[in-house]
């Protein structure tokens, strides 16, 4: 039976590197882009998501299962790229889009094919560069770490309500950009 985030981080807490190993195979990829489309630099981001890891393993001492284990981890993320934002002035947090990877080729592989999915990826990575801050860290949250709005709420430190208006604005947004 596959144990639960929660269970993971608690038996990382009692010093089980495993569980931790565990849970970093599960939410890389996803705190990982979630930081990477927050930021400009590929570099930074590298950097911001090690911190996060970090902070993680500094802070599993005082681990207490309240909330599901992806909405403290986004916790953590947030704030560490609040605090970067804070201490070089940032205003924005766009990442262009030839830093990110290329979308995977379709199953097909057929030419044209490949080139409608860069096309697509290049206007959903122009639509969220064009959104506000908030709109697209509510956007990734949900996506990439599959918050729902009343954990990205308390990630962000905003009420549900705001939480929920800046998915919908996200996703009303994104849709007219990727309408056609």
């Amino acid at each position: 039976m596959e144990r639960s985030d929660e269970q993971l981080m608690t038996a990382y807490r009692g010093g089980d590197a495993a569980a931790f190993e565990a849970l970093y195979r599960k939410h890389r990829g996803g705190l990982f882009r979630f930081v990477a489309r927050s930021v400009r630099e590929r570099r930074l981001a590298e950097e911001l998501f090690q911190e996060v890891w970090l902070r993680l393993i500094e802070a599993r001492e005082r681990y207490v299962p309240l909330a599901k284990f992806s909405t403290w981890l986004y916790a953590i993320a947030h704030n560490r790229l609040i605090d970067h934002y804070r201490s070089s002035s940032l205003r924005s947090v766009e990442m262009m889009a030839e830093e990110l990877p290329d979308p995977p080729a379709p199953a097909a592989g057929q030419p044209e094919r490949k080139v409608e999915v860069r096309e697509l990826g290049g206007r959903l990575i122009a639509a969220l560069e064009a959104m506000p801050a908030a709109q697209r860290e509510a956007f990734l949250l949900h996506e990439e770490a599959g918050l729902s709005v009343p954990e990205i709420a308390e990630v962000t430190g905003t009420s549900e309500e705001g939480a929920k208006s800046r998915l919908r604005y996200a996703v009303a947004k994104l849709r007219e950009a990727l309408k056609d």
